[in-house]
This record gives C-alpha cells, sequence and structure tokens, in this order.
C-alpha cells in the first residue's frame, strides 16, 4: 500500500469486478474503503477456485486493503446504518443500475440531501442519457456491444470474446481517474457534491476507438473505422523454428536493420519504404516478409537477433510463464508480503510506482462483515446497540476486524 490518500473515506457498495477493481486501487492509494456487502457476502467470494477457506480469487484480487461491512439494505436499520456511513465519507462507489440503488433510497438526490459534498461514483453499463440507459450489462455483453469481440473477424476469424473481463477493468480505471479528479478539485474548492458516471460501455467503446475511429475521424458518413495496420493477418506472433516470437519494427530505421539482417535490403532501397506514409499503408506486406524469415530460425536465435537489432521483441508468454519472468520477479510484482499470512502465495502489486512515497503493508481481503464492530463503534455505535443490529439480522459479521 502506497498511503497518498489517508484520510479519505471511500464507501464501496460493489460487487465482482467492476467496481471492486477500482475500489482496491483506491485502498491501495491509502483510502479508507469500507466495502458494503449483503449479509451472506457478494456472489465473488464463492467463485472458483477459491482458497481453502472457502475465498474466491476472484474476491480476494479485487478486495485487499479494505474493510468489510456487513448489511441488509432492504432493513430500515440497515439503511439508517449506511446513511451514517455516508455522512461520514468521502466518496460513494457503486456498480447498481441507477433505478435500483434510486429505489434503495441512495440515488445522488438522496446521497447528496445527506453529504452535500460527496463524490458520487456510478460505475454502470450504459450512460444514463441514452436509450440503453436501462439494459443490464457484463462484460460479454459490453464486449460485444463496444465492437470489440467483432475484431477477430476483420482478420480471418469469427466475432470472439477477449478471454478476460476487460471492460469491467478498463471502466474501472476510468472510474478510479474521475473519483481523483473530483477529490483534486473539491480539494481546490471548485465542486461540493459531484455525480460521476462512468458507463462500461462508453469506456470501452473510447478505449476501443482511440486507435480504430482512424478514417471516420475526418468522414461525415459513420464508415471509416478500423485502424488497418491492426487488421493485417500477418499481424500476429510469429512461428519459429521451435516455438513463437513476436516482433514490431516500427520505424524506417528498424526496419532497415531487419531487413538488412534477414537479406531483403532490397525492399528498404525500393522508392515507396523510403516515405513513411507508404510504408505504413504496406505494412502487411513487411509483416508478410518478417514472418516467412523467422521461421527459419530458433526462437532464442531471434531473441538475440531482434535484441542485437534494437527492435521490441519479446517471447510469447502463456499465463503460468509469467509467474516465473525473470523482470517481474526481480520487481517484485507478485510477492504477497503480509498477505502470505493469510495463506496468499502471490498477488499483484500496483504497477504504478510512487518513488520517494511511503510504504505500509497490505491487508488481505477480509471475511465478510469482519469490520462491521468497528466501523458502527466508528459511527458512534453503543456495544449494546451494535449487538441488538445484529440481533435484528440488519448487520452481520463477528467484529474480528479493526476498530476505527
Amino acid at each position: 500500500m502506497t498511503p497518498l490518500l489517508t484520510g479519505i473515506r471511500v464507501v464501496d457498495i460493489t460487487s465482482i469486478v467492476l467496481g471492486p477493481f477500482a475500489g482496491q486501487v483506491l485502498a491501495d492509494l491509502g483510502a479508507d474503503v469500507i466495502k458494503v456487502e449483503p449479509l451472506e457476502g457478494e456472489l465473488a467470494r464463492s467463485v472458483y477456485p477459491v482458497s481453502p477457506d472457502g475465498m474466491g480469487a476472484m474476491f480476494a484480487n479485487n478486495n485487499r486493503n479494505k474493510k468489510s461491512l456487513a448489511l441488509d439494505l432492504k432493513s430500515a436499520a440497515g439503511k439508517e446504518v449506511l446513511r451514517k456511513l455516508i455522512a461520514s465519507a468521502n466518496v460513494l462507489l457503486h456498480n447498481m443500475r441507477v433505478d435500483a440503488i434510486t429505489r434503495l433510497g441512495f440515488g445522488f438526490e438522496a446521497v447528496k440531501a445527506i453529504n452535500p459534498r460527496i463524490i458520487y461514483c456510478s460505475a454502470i453499463g450504459f450512460g444514463q442519457d441514452g436509450p440503453y440507459r436501462d439494459r443490464p450489462a457484463y462484460d460479454d455483453v459490453i464486449q460485444a456491444a463496444s465492437g470489440l469481440a467483432m475484431l477477430p473477424a476483420h482478420v480471418g476469424g469469427t466475432p470472439a470474446y477477449v478471454p478476460s473481463v476487460v471492460a469491467d477493468k478498463v471502466a474501472s480505471l476510468y472510474a478510479v481517474y474521475g473519483v481523483l479528479a473530483a477529490v483534486a478539485a473539491q480539494a481546490r474548492g471548485q465542486i461540493e457534491a459531484v455525480d460521476v458516471e462512468v458507463p462500461m460501455f462508453e469506456s470501452l467503446v473510447g478505449f476501443l476507438l482511440n486507435e480504430h475511429l482512424a478514417a471516420a475521424t475526418f468522414s461525415a458518413e459513420p464508415k471509416g473505422a478500423g485502424y488497418h495496420r491492426l487488421f493485417s493477418p500477418d499481424r500476429k506472433p510469429y512461428r519459429t523454428s521451435d516455438g513463437w516470437v513476436a516482433a514490431l519494427p516500427y520505424t524506417g530505421d528498424q526496419w532497415r536493420r531487419l531487413l538488412a539482417e534477414i537479406g531483403r535490403a532490397d525492399i528498404a532501397a525500393e522508392p515507396w519504404f523510403q516515405d513513411a506514409g507508404e510504408r505504413s499503408r504496406r505494412v502487411a506486406e513487411l509483416y508478410r516478409v518478417l514472418g516467412a524469415a523467422v521461421l527459419e530460425r530458433s526462437t532464442a536465435d531471434w531473441l538475440e537477433t531482434f535484441a542485437r537489432l534494437d527492435i521490441p521483441y519479446s517471447k510469447v508468454n502463456d499465463l503460468d510463464d509469467l509467474l516465473a519472468d525473470p523482470h517481474l520477479n526481480a520487481v517484485g510484482f507478485f510477492e504477497p508480503g503480509a498477505l502470505a499470512e493469510a495463506g496468499i502465495a502471490r498477488t499483484l502489486r500496483q504497477p504504478v510506482v510512487f518513488r520517494g512515497a511511503p510504504r505500509a503493508p497490505d491487508r488481505s481481503a477480509v471475511a465478510v462483515g469482519a469490520d462491521t464492530d468497528g466501523v458502527l463503534a466508528g459511527l458512534g455505535y453503543s456495544g449494546a446497540e451494535i449487538a441488538a443490529l445484529k440481533a435484528s439480522g440488519a448487520v452481520g459479521g463477528a467484529g474480528e476486524g479493526d476498530d476505527e
């Protein structure tokens, strides 16, 4: 943990990945993130694979450094606890459909009435100003809606989902910068309460079309999207004599060095090659030449060659290869640190490094309601009141977490 957001309290009413990932980034940056869960815990806790004590890896990897408060938000007493918590917070983060959280009594206007300086972040499926606003949404649906799932068809395949919850994670990072921008603006006195809307659909479309808007950038007609270089069927990892390798000569000098290496300096002498625009337009031809040449040598030979020629390259890793990657191990990317005490063998540290900033030990994701007693005590509830809330079923948890 890098405690840069110490003093910022975040009420995290989210589940699965969209929302929890954003909350974890804020928690890793030192925010006091209180995860509000149903009494039985959120769904990701039970998603396979699970630890010996039953905690899902998905939950563990998206909820470290958070506190857990178990509430029945359908009960009047549970809602009252949440109102008191909101009054003490800087940020509320949720990923419920807007109409659903509004019916629950915690839409933006209701929350603003509780806390006139709340930063209210809705991580949702679709923007509320469009006709899709009420649709349910999960990652696969957004991959399809955004055009991402259709990209393989442009290179000879069929529509397919990226085997990663990419829409959830991209939107989560947009939510993080939305919250941080609001925190900064509020600190400078520019805003009071603000409703930060982060739709998955628009987030992934914006992310995808950064390069793929392409010719449509300049066309009045709704056509021309698609960056031609990325649609070349020869833009892919290259098969070597004994495996696979990736390389991307990009500049004219890089291509010249590589073409000389493989005995095709004649291509570099062609008039069209001297023009960067024409070279970009005909890049598929260059990829085909490279692919044919790579097949003639071993992976190790090519890795050495690309390094010698100063051309961007990599071996093609499988997921398990990353766990033993020398660079990732050197930077401590998977080191569990204090989380090892909770049985975590590997975790994923934040890739952003703040050199010169203080560090603090991480806290593993905790059992559902582990911090209920401490959070409620910090809100002014007495021991007897906490016991009564538990007896009524409005709150849950063993009270094993840290006190406020």
